[in-house]
């Protein structure tokens, strides 16, 4: 049993075309969405990081500054008890958050990415050079050797027990890398053909089977703009927002899930801040599960 769920930011939009992820822990944390539940038992707002602010070095460094310290501040959770919640910023910043979660944990876990882009880029692939793109690939063990060396030696994550889910805009290169590597790849064309539930019960099978744990990475860009239209690479035609919250409400049942990361969001682009409400909501689903594990302890 957790202590609590401890949320860590990590404001950084540096790995992105459009910089305002940067913006989105501090907004969401100032959000009417969350002073809602801010008060909720069992959850805590521990820090918000930032990318050194230096002339001196370049973007590419500030991201590998960041990840470190995300790196750290996941560890030093994990090893209160904690269950760590990170809100991003770009998705460059799973980099460190699962880099920490391996280092820590002394053993590669399962992922289950949920994303309406595959991010499996590495530089010699990438068609934007935006960092934000390649994350997946580097936790595998590809890419500038800079955001390679945060946790364990060369990769870190158990590609066998490793999925994508949902995604439905991407470059073939992204793909054929995966495959290489072993990935589950559930399109969202293949959810539209199988059914939701049924490409959620198999992604939940394989990453939960994985012996060192798993974790959970989620785009809001993987919801459709209708519901989330609040972020930095939004795509039509993606999951309604009962969708995403009736997964989470799954995922966080598992009793070998070692942490949580939901990212990309862009106040910038946020009406009537409904991206914000869906945010604060995901996180409501997870800490009820929390309390329910606690009292079934």
């Amino acid at each position: 049993m957790h202590k609590r769920v401890r949320i860590i930011g990590a404001a950084s939009g540096l790995g992105a075309q459009d910089q305002a992820c940067a913006d989105g822990p501090v907004a969401f944390h100032h959000s009417q969405a969350w002073q809602r539940i801010a008060h909720r038992a069992g959850l805590d707002w521990g820090q918000t990081l930032f990318a050194p602010d230096s002339p001196a070095n370049s973007p590419l460094q500030r991201i590998v500054a960041l990840c470190a310290d995300l790196a750290d501040a996941l560890a030093e959770a994990l090893h209160a008890g904690d269950f760590p919640l990170v809100i991003g910023g770009d998705h460059s910043v799973a980099i460190g958050t699962w880099s920490g979660v391996a280092r820590q944990r002394g053993v590669r876990p399962g992922l289950l990415w949920i994303d309406a882009h595959l991010d499996s880029h590495t530089p010699a692939t990438s068609y934007s050079g935006a960092v934000h793109g390649m994350p997946l690939a580097c936790l595998l063990g590809q890419g500038d050797k800079r955001l390679l060396a945060i946790g364990l030696p060369g990769g870190q994550l158990d590609a066998a027990h490793c999925v994508v889910l949902g995604p439905r805009s991407y470059e073939p290169e992204e793909l054929a890398f995966l495959q290489r590597q072993g990935v589950r790849v559930i399109s969202g064309e293949e959810i539209a053909a199988r059914g939701f539930l049924s490409c959620l019960d198999e992604a939940l099978a394989i990453v939960t089977a994985a012996p060192g744990g798993f974790g959970v990475t989620l785009d809001l860009d993987v919801v459709d703009p209708r519901w989330a239209p609040g972020v930095g690479s939004p795509e039509p035609d993606g999951w309604a927002a009962v969708e995403v919250i009736a997964a989470i409400a799954q995922l966080a049942q598992q009793p070998n899930l070692l942490a949580m990361e939901i990212v990309e969001y862009n106040p910038d682009r946020d009406r009537h801040a409904d991206t914000a409400r869906l945010l604060a909501e995901l996180i409501e689903q997870l800490v009820e599960a929390w309390h329910a594990a606690g009292e079934g302890a």
